[in-house]
């Protein structure tokens, strides 16, 4: 039986001290859509109840990052903000720039600035805070796991929504992705205003 998957815990948050924001962002990979990103500030201590709902985003059902993203927005003592880069923001200063320039609009839309910023992955975005990178921080800090929920729970809404007024991609199903329906549909009907240019497979319709 293979090993389980390890939680996450709020030790960065407590060895760093004072607010400290966990940031994430949901959809780097995708054709089309904006990547958007959260911030979250939890209370300490953590409460139980709410640390067991919070994991990496990609290890949980639907319905379990649903469950968890209304907890998020109705427990007290969370903070929460929310930012995002355009598909024609991605395409004029590429995806990795995009990425950071939504989790600092994240960052800057919380309604406190946080003493600490932990961010997932290698790279940061410039705050007016001390930023400090966590690899895998998905699963292994408490914050960021709420925001990589809270980033794709949103984001995958905000594909739904557009799937209704650009029907023909399969946005709902796909939320944007390099699937092979997805492509199908680019060479069908052309890429629309929110695909994002310079990536392959996307063309002017």
């Amino acid at each position: 039986m293979p090993a389980r998957l390890s939680r996450p815990d709020f030790s960065h948050e407590a060895a760093l001290g004072g607010r400290v924001a966990g940031v994430d962002e949901a959809g780097r990979g995708p054709l089309a859509g904006p990547v958007l990103a959260a911030a979250a500030v939890l209370p300490m201590p953590v409460p139980a109840a709410l640390a067991a709902l919070l994991d990496d985003s990609k290890r949980l059902s639907a319905s379990r990052r649903e469950a968890a993203f209304t907890a998020l927005h109705h427990w007290p003592g969370v903070e929460i903000g929310v930012g995002a880069a355009s598909a024609a923001e991605i395409g004029a200063i590429n995806i990795l720039q995009a990425s950071l320039l939504a989790m600092a609009r994240a960052v800057a839309r919380l309604p406190r600035p946080p003493d600490a910023a932990l961010i997932d992955g290698n790279r940061a975005p410039r705050l007016a805070c001390p930023a400090h990178c966590l690899v895998g921080g998905d699963g292994r800090a408490l914050s960021i796991a709420a925001a990589s929920i809270v980033a794709k729970v949103l984001r995958d809404r905000i594909m739904q929504r557009l799937d209704r007024r650009h029907p023909g991609y399969g946005w709902a199903a796909n939320m944007g992705y390099p699937t092979a329906s997805h492509r199908a549909a680019l060479a069908r009907l052309g890429a629309c205003a929110h695909h994002r240019p310079g990536f392959a497979g996307v063309r002017k319709g």
